[in-house]
């Protein structure tokens, strides 16, 4: 059997910027374990494989993998997924913007799809779960020394660490004072392990105040070693998270809340996410995140048997 796929950077305007993102177009056919394997073979931070949805007034249903685990939802495979197929000319244009709906493990997850002279140019998915604060984190001096900082370098105003879901994956949110904190900030896995590893939120996401480009609101890193990812270099599901940290933390607005996060600068992938967060008599009521992608390659895999 031969599948075909394709690669896209998502997250950027530009090839070589962003998260690579691998889609196999039309994955009916491979087992659960063929799609880990093939996973592992692209050695991204995930791959996406698409079905055809169980109910017919949604889109596609999609299987999203780490090369260490399946996940229920992620935010760069959600809007990648989308780009691509509307790209390939799998999806009908004719309305800008495009309305699709995705089935994931955490549920419908609605896709707008941003079109300009027939093409598409950015996506935004809307969380089909709101974020949720979860159990406080260890102590500032602890996450310091995970991070190999200095417990200066963690903020302990209304901007402290906390534990927020993205409706999927939890994240342990650290603020810290300054990019130049976030740029010397490493994992070390021998403390994250005692800390983390098995708590409620696993997934490290170290971000600041002090963005690099004009117009942006924060400066983000991720690291997830508990999936099989040492850094990514944007990452949606996060966003999401964030948005309900930010929100919370927010005056009541009538008009949606806005951040522009850099990620993946450290990496030499420089990635932009555009996050919205709507407030409605004092509660997160939706949160929304997209941005630009860009096609990479395509090219097919071929496997001896339907389910090797």
């Amino acid at each position: 059997m031969r599948y075909q796929f394709y690669t896209a950077d998502v997250f950027t305007d530009r090839v070589f910027g962003g998260n690579p993102l691998a889609v196999l177009t039309d994955a009916r056919g491979l087992s659960t374990e063929a799609m880990q394997q093939i996973t592992r073979e692209f050695n991204l931070s995930e791959t996406v494989f698409v079905l055809p949805p169980e109910h017919p007034a949604h889109t596609r249903r999609l299987r999203i993998f780490t090369p260490g685990a399946e996940l229920p939802f992620a935010g760069h495979p959600t809007v990648g997924t989308a780009y691509v197929l509307a790209q390939i000319g799998a999806l009908d244009l004719s309305q800008n913007p495009t309305q699709i709906i995705f089935e994931e493990g955490v549920g419908p997850v609605p896709v707008s799809i941003q079109i300009k002279a027939g093409r598409p140019v950015s996506a935004q998915l809307t969380a089909a779960r709101l974020p949720q604060a979860g159990p406080p984190p260890s102590s500032a001096a602890d996450l310091a020394t995970m991070l190999g900082l200095e417990s200066s370098d963690i903020r302990q105003d209304q901007y402290a660490p906390a534990a927020f879901s993205s409706g999927g994956t939890p994240f342990t949110i650290i603020p810290l004072t300054s990019r130049s904190a976030l740029a010397r900030a490493k994992l070390h896995l021998d403390r994250w392990e005692a800390l983390l590893a098995n708590s409620w939120a696993p997934e490290v996401y170290p971000i600041c105040f002090d963005p690099e480009l004009p117009g942006s609101d924060l400066r983000v890193r991720m690291f997830a070693p508990a999936i099989g990812i040492a850094e990514d270099p944007a990452t949606g599901a996060a966003a999401t998270a964030l948005g309900g940290y930010l929100a919370a933390r927010a005056a009541q607005s009538d008009d949606p809340l806005r951040w522009v996060v850099e990620q993946g600068f450290e990496m030499g992938r420089p990635s932009i996410l555009n996050v919205e967060a709507d407030l409605a008599n004092g509660a997160l009521a939706a949160v929304r995140v997209g941005g630009q992608s860009v096609m990479v390659s395509e090219g097919w895999i071929s496997l001896a048997a339907p389910n090797a």
